[in-house]
């Protein structure tokens, strides 16, 4: 019983191989970080953002030319005067340009310095994906693979290396999927050692035992609360985990011979979780506002008549209307927006970066080179990634596979929402946040072809030679497009080379 509820782990404990891939993961993110030496995409909103909450806990309009004037200076945080005085209406919660604030205080507000705290993230992530994926599965092949993919997807790549929100919300939100698994286990750890010790009589009653203290599922909700104070897009993951660990309470009172499964977690689970867990994911974007709940000069900070706490709320409130009316309503063309229906396929990526060279100068050795930032995931990595959610998805549907359901909620949660916007304008780069549990499902899938451990010696040869290729390709395109992931120069035909469909140009 012990074992079916909590699978003991592999005997060797995967740490090596989720350092190797880490390391790799930095040295692709940090490598030349504060090149190219510009402003590029939506670098232009979040890295000076983050310095006037440095500087004044609240977000300011700057003056004319403040990008140049950040790139010509020496990135002293104290020195740097491109502020109006004025308020600034921003779309997004703070925590995100914070984090991206503490790199410039580190190394100056310039490119490598607005970077990297993202590209910290971004390799953290790498690990995590790496020790969830092995958790999930309990396999070290499985974390390893996983981790690996994401060290070397490009979307991921590019994300770490950009002035940009997003890779820190899938940091949030994965740290917050590896929470809910741990408080998985432990529940069931809990159920098990109450039946080794009383037998199996002291949980096959009706309503079952009380599962305990939920250590693992708050720091879970803290997590998510942090990805909302990044994004408000986080707040899909939370009803998707939320109600995924309700689901795998069920499971669990199920295993142990609860008479009424469901019944007992819908009263005594649900209605604390959804109390606890909300309060914590509301507690924490607001400590997020912080700043500009003690400042007197952020947007609408004095809309409400009052000075009160209520009268404060009332202002953010209204705040946060003016916020949702501008993300609903944002329809202004744009040549790289993307329909979701092409984002698992990267159909169309998004290019932060473009610098053409015609005259020999800046390293070109010819008549005409090409400098690209594209957020562009790995074809291979993104291409077998849908047959593998395929897969997964029958894993789910035909073989009840709990591991992958868990998977393709994080797709989900990430990647459906964006179907009720189709108007609106958004870019193939916000699946970073869900880009590691493509990773998980694809390491799932190659995994898979080893067949069970009974399976014979020719199958499980000819499955580590399909692995094998699969990573060698994976390799090989991270190797090919890496230059235009980066933004180095190349010859022009070399960039067109890399370009492999007409709607990546």
């Amino acid at each position: 019983m012990a074992t079916r509820l909590v699978p003991p782990m592999p005997i060797t404990s995967g740490w090596l191989s989720a350092i190797v891939v880490t390391v790799i993961g930095a040295v692709v993110r940090l490598w030349n970080l504060g090149q190219p030496h510009a402003v590029i995409f939506d670098e232009t909103y979040y890295p000076k953002d983050a310095l006037a909450l440095l500087r004044f806990g609240v977000e300011q309009a700057t003056v004319k030319d403040a990008d140049k004037i950040l790139l010509a200076s020496d990135g002293n945080v104290h020195n740097l005067d491109i502020f109006t005085g004025a308020a600034s209406f921003i779309v997004h919660p703070p925590l995100g340009k914070w984090i991206i604030g503490l790199g410039e205080l580190t190394l100056g507000a310039t490119p490598t310095g607005w970077r990297i705290s993202v590209a910290i993230v971004g390799i953290i992530a790498v690990l995590l994906t790496a020790r969830i994926a092995r958790r999930l599965t309990r396999s070290n092949l499985v974390g390893f693979l996983a981790g690996l993919f994401v060290a070397l997807d490009g979307m991921h790549i590019v994300m770490s290396r950009t002035g940009l929100l997003d890779i820190m919300l899938g940091f949030f939100v994965l740290l917050a999927f590896g929470c809910f698994l741990m408080d998985r286990d432990q529940v069931r750890g809990r159920l098990a050692r109450l039946i080794e010790a009383e037998g199996l009589q002291a949980t096959a009653t009706t309503w079952g035992p009380r599962l305990g203290l939920r250590p693992w599922r708050w720091a879970g909700a803290l997590a998510l609360g942090l990805g909302c104070s990044v994004k408000w897009s986080g707040v899909w993951f939370a009803f998707g985990f939320i109600a995924l660990s309700l689901v795998w309470d069920i499971s669990a009172r199920r295993a142990v011979g609860v008479l009424r499964p469901w019944r007992a977690t819908l009263l005594r689970d649900l209605p604390s979780t959804v109390l606890v867990t909300a309060a914590i994911i509301i507690a924490t974007y607001l400590l997020s506002w912080t700043g500009w709940f003690i400042s007197d000069n952020g947007w609408d900070r004095n809309w409400a008549e009052g000075t009160g706490i209520l009268a404060a709320l009332s202002s953010l409130w209204h705040y946060h209307a003016e916020m949702w009316n501008f993300h609903v309503g944002l329809t202004t063309e744009h040549a790289y927006a993307s329909n979701p229906w092409g984002w698992l396929l990267q159909v169309r990526p998004t290019s932060f970066y473009w610098n053409n060279v015609t005259d020999r100068t800046q390293g070109c050795p010819t008549d005409n080179c090409a400098a690209e930032v594209v957020a562009l995931g790995n074809p291979v990595i993104w291409w077998a990634g849908v047959l593998a959610i395929v897969y997964q998805l029958w894993r789910w549907l035909g073989r009840r596979d709990w591991r992958s359901a868990a998977v393709l909620v994080g797709i989900a949660a990430g990647w459906l929402p964006w179907m009720l916007y189709l108007n609106r304008t958004i870019f193939t780069f916000y699946t970073v946040v869900f880009m590691p549990f493509v990773a998980i499902a694809l390491a799932m899938s190659a995994a898979a072809l080893l067949g069970p451990p009974t399976a014979s010696d020719i199958r499980r040869r000819r499955g580590m030679i399909a692995v094998c290729v699969l990573v060698a390709a994976v390799v090989i395109v991270a190797w090919w497009m890496y230059p235009v992931w980066t933004g180095e120069l190349l010859p022009y035909n070399e960039w067109q080379q890399r370009m492999w469909l007409p709607s990546w140009v």
